[in-house]
C-alpha cells in the first residue's frame, strides 16, 4: 500500500545534500553543522523539541535566538514527514488581523534568512491570485482586500481579462473576477529548513537526528498536577522540564501514553505536477481557486495542482517509520480536481501528468493548529497540526510559540490556535473529532459567512433545556461542543441531524434537511433572511420580557483555606465585599492582557445541594462565557499552581442550567413563582446573589440560586438551577410571563443587544492582547493589594495608552458582524 516513488527518493536525496553539514556540539558557539546521526544527547536542556518538519525547525530557531538552550530532536532526518512534500504555499491576505501578522513574521522571515545565516531560505516571491466565479466569492474577496489595506498589504481586484494578463495560461470565460496579491509567494520546505537550522546553531541550538523519543517523563508538583521532567530516546534520556510536541501526524501518537489526547486526524492529502506547459515560468503567480477548491503552484516550468475534496481518505494513524514515503493517488478522489483545473486552465488538460505526491497530512476539527501549553501536564506545549499549512504559518506560530514558553503568553491573541479551545471531552472523542476533522477539510475553500454552523460533532454536549429549546423552534448553534439556541422560528421545529459525510463513505444524504436549509438562509454578508425575527427577539427584552438559555456558560466554585489570597490574585476587582455580592472583574496575564472577564459572587457555605455547596470559610462562585470556558478554568488552575495556592477549582457546568429572564417586565414575571420579595433592594439588589425558592407547582418547590446581572443591559435575573430542576422551572417561567409577552430569545439577539450597550464579548473585542484600560474596563481594576498583570494596568494608569477600545453608533443600517466566525477563514 505504501510507496517510495523514485522522484521520491531524487528529493530525499537532495535535501540530505542540501543539509549536509550540520552541527557538532562544543562549548562555544559553532558556525558549521555536521550529520549529527551519532551525537550523543546533552544530559540537560532548557528545551526539547520532538519534531524535525517546519514546525519544529522553526521553533528551534525562535527559541535559540532568544538565548535559550534548546534541543531538536528527529526520529529520521529533518523534513521527514509531512513537511518535505509540501506544496510550500505563502499567502498574506486573511481576513483577521492575528492571522494576517502571523503570516507575515514568515513571510519577513523567509526574505532576511539567507542574510541571517548564508544560506538561501527557497522563498520566491511570485504573488498569488484568488479566483472567483461568484459576486459573493468576489464580496469575500474585497473584504479580505479592505483588511489587508489595513497592514499594508498591496492586491488588487481584477476583471477576468486583467487576471489573464497576469497569468496568461488562464482561460478568462472560466471566471467572473480575481483578487491579486503581488506579496504572496512559494517556498522550498527544504531549503527552508536547512536556513532556519543553520541560524539555530550558530545561536547554539543542537539537532539530533536519528533520534526517537519513546517517552516523555513526569512527575507531580506539590499540588500533585503532572510536570514534565524529560524525555526518553532511543540514545538516552535527556533532562528538561519543557516539551514542545511538533510531531505532526504523529502529534497524538506520542501523547496518548501520558493519558492526554489532541483532536488531531492524519488524512492523505495529494497534488500532481503537470509535465512542461509552454509558457509556464516560475514567476507565475500561484492560483487559489476556492470555488472549484483547488490550487496552482508553479513548479519550474511545470503546475503543481492540488485541492480539498469531499471524500479524503481518512488514516486512522501513519506507521512510525513511514519518514519519507507516500501513498498511490487515488484518482477516483483526485479527479474532481482535475476536471476543475481544466475548466481554469485549458493548457492544463493537455499537458499529462509527470508526477504524483500523495502524503499523509494532520488536520483539525477546526482547520486550526494546535499550540500552546498543555493544560493537563506542566512544561508540555503543543505545535502541530497544521492542516497543510506549516509552510505558511510557521514561523509565525513559532515566533508566538517562544514567547508562550519564555513569557507566559503569547504576543498575539492566539485563543483560535490555543489548544485550550478545545475540552478534555472534546480532545478524547476521537469520533467526534474525526467529523469535525472531515468536515473542515472539505468546506476548507468554501465562503465562510459570519453565522455558518458546522453540521457534524452535533449534539456533542446539550443542556437540559435541550429539548424544550428545540419544541420552541430553536435554531442550534455549536460553540466547544455544547449546543445553544441562536435564534427561535415562531412556527417551525428544526432538529440537527446525525452527520451524513455529505453522502460520502457510503453514507446516505440526510433527508431531513430544514436545518441545512435555514442555515443557508444566513449565506450572506449582509442582513440575513432572519434578521427582522432576531430583531423581534432584541425588542422584546427591551420592551417586555425574553428568556435566555445561559446554561453552557462556565461555572465554577473557587473555596479552599487560601481561596480568598486565590481570588485576589487572580482578579482585578476588589472582592473584600460582603457575602452574596456579585462583581463584574477581569483575570489578567502577566503582561496586564485580558484572559477572562468574569462575575464572582461571594458565597458562604450552603445546604449541599449543586448551586448551594458546603465548604469551609467563604466561596466564589465564577461564572464565565461558555465559549472560552475551558480557557478560563484553566488560566484560574494554572494561576492556582503556580502560586501554590491552597485552593480547590469545583466545575459544576455540565450540573448547573442557566436561564437568565430579561427585560422591563422579568421582576413581575419571576415574582410570580417566588415568595422571595424581589423588589427588596436590601435583599437583591443590583450585582447581588440570593438563594431563592421557585414555586413549581402547589405541591413542589426548589432552591435556585439568583444573581441580578444582566448581559444585554435591561433589569434581569440569572437563575442557576440544579439539572433535576431546570425543566420545572423553565416550564414555570414560560407558563408565568405567558400574558406579559415573555418570549424565548437567542445568542443572536443576545449579541446585539450586548454591543448596543457597549458590553464586551471576550475573544472578539476583548482580547487576550487588550488591557483592562486599552479595553475602557479601567473600572474592574482595584486601587489595593497585588494582582496579576497590576504592574502593566498602573503604568498605562499613569502613562496612557497607545490604543483605546471605541464604540460608534452608526446612522446608517449597515450590517456589523460580532460573532466569533468573523475570525474563522479557510
Amino acid at each position: 500500500m505504501f510507496r517510495l516513488t523514485r522522484q521520491s527518493v531524487v528529493k530525499f536525496k537532495q535535501h540530505v545534500a542540501a543539509q549536509a553539514p550540520c552541527l557538532q556540539r562544543a562549548s562555544d558557539i559553532l558556525s558549521q553543522r555536521c550529520l549529527s546521526t551519532g551525537t550523543s544527547l546533552p544530559e540537560s536542556a532548557d528545551v526539547v523539541i520532538i519534531g524535525g518538519g517546519s514546525a519544529g525547525c522553526n521553533t528551534l530557531y525562535q527559541l535559540t535566538k532568544r538565548g535559550i538552550r534548546a534541543v531538536l530532536l528527529e526520529k529520521a532526518k529533518l523534513t521527514a514527514g509531512t513537511t518535505w512534500h509540501t506544496a510550500g504555499l505563502v499567502w498574506r491576505l486573511r481576513p483577521n488581523d492575528v492571522e494576517i501578522q502571523l503570516l507575515a513574521s514568515t513571510r519577513n522571515l523567509l526574505m532576511r534568512l539567507e542574510e541571517e545565516c548564508g544560506h538561501n531560505s527557497g522563498w520566491i516571491n511570485n504573488g498569488g491570485l484568488f479566483i472567483s466565479h461568484s459576486d459573493e466569492r468576489l464580496d469575500e474577496y474585497k473584504r479580505l482586500a479592505t483588511l489587508g489595506k489595513c497592514f499594508g498589504i498591496e492586491s488588487q481586484v481584477l476583471t477576468p481579462d486583467e487576471a489573464q494578463k497576469v497569468f496568461p495560461l488562464l482561460d478568462p470565460s472560466a471566471f467572473t473576477g480575481a483578487l491579486y496579491s503581488p506579496g504572496d509567494g512559494v517556498v522550498d520546505p527544504a531549503m527552508m529548513c536547512t536556513a532556519l537550522t543553520r541560524a539555530a546553531t550558530a545561536n547554539g541550538g543542537l539537532i539530533v537526528e536519528d533520534c526517537s523519543a519513546s517517552k516523555i517523563v513526569t512527575g507531580e508538583n506539590i499540588l500533585g498536577m503532572k510536570d514534565v521532567r524529560g524525555v526518553v530516546t532511543n540514545k538516552g534520556t535527556i533532562r528538561t522540564n519543557t516539551i514542545v510536541n511538533a510531531t505532526g501526524v504523529w502529534g497524538r501518537d506520542l501523547i496518548e501514553p501520558l493519558g492526554i489526547h489532541l483532536p488531531l486526524i492524519p488524512m492523505k492529502h495529494a497534488y500532481v505536477v503537470s509535465e512542461t506547459i509552454d509558457g509556464c515560468h516560475q514567476m507565475l503567480p500561484n492560483i487559489r481557486d476556492h470555488d472549484y477548491s483547488i490550487y496552482f503552484r508553479i513548479q519550474g516550468k511545470s503546475i503543481c495542482m492540488g485541492g480539498y475534496e469531499n471524500n479524503p481518505v481518512l488514516l486512522n494513524k501513519v506507521p512510525e517509520d513511514f519518514h519519507f514515503g507516500l501513498y498511490d493517488l487515488d484518482y477516483s478522489v483526485f479527479d474532481t480536481h482535475i476536471q476543475g483545473a481544466v475548466k481554469l486552465c485549458p493548457t492544463f488538460g493537455s499537458a499529462g501528468i509527470k508526477s504524483t505526491i500523495c502524503g499523509p497530512e494532520s488536520f483539525t476539527p477546526d482547520h486550526k493548529p494546535l499550540m500552546g501549553p498543555d493544560p493537563i501536564i506542566n512544561g508540555l506545549f503543543h505545535n502541530c497540526g497544521f492542516n497543510s499549512a506549516g509552510m505558511m504559518l510557521g514561523g509565525g506560530c513559532a515566533e508566538q510559540l517562544a514567547s508562550w514558553i519564555i513569557h507566559d503568553r503569547p504576543d498575539l491573541h492566539m485563543f483560535a490556535y490555543d489548544v485550550r479551545r478545545f475540552t478534555p471531552k472534546q480532545k478524547k472523542a476521537l469520533n467526534w473529532a474525526t467529523e469535525r476533522s472531515h468536515e473542515a477539510y472539505a468546506k476548507n475553500y468554501s465562503i465562510v459567512f459570519p453565522h455558518d454552523e458546522a453540521l457534524a460533532g452535533r449534539n456533542f454536549t446539550v443542556d437540559p433545556f435541550h429539548k424544550q429549546m428545540i419544541q420552541y423552534g430553536a435554531i442550534m448553534e455549536e460553540r466547544q461542543g455544547w449546543e445553544r439556541p441562536g435564534y427561535f422560528l415562531p412556527e417551525d421545529t428544526v432538529v440537527v441531524q446525525p452527520y451524513d459525510w455529505y453522502g460520502n463513505y457510503d453514507h446516505p444524504r440526510n433527508i431531513n434537511t430544514n436545518y441545512e436549509e435555514a442555515l443557508k438562509k444566513d449565506y450572506t454578508f449582509g442582513f440575513p433572511e432572519h434578521h427582522d425575527l432576531i430583531g423581534e427577539e432584541a425588542i422584546s427584552c427591551r420592551h417586555n420580557a425574553a428568556l435566555f438559555n445561559l446554561s453552557y456558560f462556565c461555572k465554577l466554585f473557587l473555596t479552599g483555606s487560601q481561596a480568598k489570597e486565590a481570588a485576589e490574585w487572580i482578579f482585578t476587582a476588589d472582592l473584600n465585599k460582603p457575602v452574596n455580592k456579585t462583581i463584574y472583574t477581569c483575570a489578567l496575564n502577566k503582561r496586564g492582557g485580558v484572559e477572562a472577564d468574569v462575575t464572582v459572587s461571594l458565597v458562604e457555605s450552603g445546604q449541599g445541594e449543586l448551586h448551594d455547596p458546603i465548604f469551609k470559610g467563604r466561596g466564589y462562585y465564577i461564572v464565565a462565557g461558555g465559549a472560552s470556558a475551558y480557557q478560563t478554568k484553566s488560566h484560574i488552575w494554572s494561576a492556582i499552581q503556580e502560586k501554590a495556592f491552597r485552593a480547590v477549582v469545583s466545575d459544576h457546568t455540565e450540573e448547573l442550567g442557566v436561564l437568565s429572564l430579561q427585560g422591563p417586565k422579568s421582576r413581575e414575571i419571576l415574582q410570580k413563582i417566588t415568595d422571595f420579595d424581589l423588589s427588596d433592594e436590601e435583599k437583591l439588589p443590583p450585582n447581588s446573589n440570593a438563594v431563592v425558592r421557585i414555586k413549581i407547582n402547589p405541591y413542589y418547590s426548589c432552591n435556585v440560586r439568583i444573581l441580578r446581572v444582566s448581559f444585554v443591559g435591561e433589569l434581569g435575573y440569572e437563575m442557576h438551577i440544579p439539572e433535576e430542576s431546570c425543566n420545572d422551572v423553565y416550564n414555570a417561567l414560560m407558563k408565568a410571563g405567558y400574558k406579559d409577552g415573555l418570549r424565548n430569545a437567542g445568542y443572536r439577539a443576545l449579541y446585539s443587544l450586548s454591543s448596543e450597550k457597549g458590553y464586551h464579548l471576550w475573544n472578539n473585542d476583548l482580547r487576550s492582547d487588550d488591557t483592562p484600560v486599552e479595553a475602557g474596563l479601567g473600572f474592574t481594576c482595584r486601587k489595593k493589594g497585588d494582582y496579576q498583570g497590576r504592574t502593566v494596568v498602573d503604568r498605562q494608569l499613569e502613562n496612557g495608552v497607545t490604543k483605546k477600545l471605541a464604540f460608534f453608533t452608526l446612522n446608517e443600517q449597515v450590517g456589523v458582524l460580532r460573532d466569533s466566525k468573523l475570525y474563522q477563514f479557510r
